[in-house]
């Protein structure tokens, strides 16, 4: 078995769930997401991110509104619906139990 490659599927695992935590902190823009991913080491390219904010915004979890740039063509900011929000919130219930669980399951002394 790849360690590499089942390290790969945990991060892919929960990469929607940081995506969206992201995001709930107020409008972002995918590039300035991209590099908060990358400098936790969650995702290293494009290919990965925007094809997941399109299938967030089509699943109605957020939404995004252009915003003309200065410095070149205008840029999409990313923000929450109230449906999103209601999921994260749902999402983070389901990560803390597994948090939880993990603990337990790590920490249980042999006997």
């Amino acid at each position: 078995m790849n360690l590499e490659n089942t390290q790969v599927q945990m991060r892919k695992g929960i990469l929607e769930y940081c995506i969206l935590h992201i995001i709930a902190r107020g409008e972002v823009y995918a590039s300035d997401m991209l590099d908060e991913l990358t400098a936790a080491k969650m995702i290293v390219v494009e290919g990965t991110l925007y094809p997941l904010l399109t299938r967030l915004k089509n699943a109605g979890l957020l939404e995004y509104k252009w915003v003309e740039s200065k410095s070149g063509p205008p840029r999409k900011y990313y923000t929450l619906t109230e449906e999103g929000t209601k999921f994260l919130n749902g999402l983070t219930e389901t990560w803390e139990d597994l948090v939880h669980s993990t603990q337990m399951i790590k920490t249980k002394s042999t006997s």
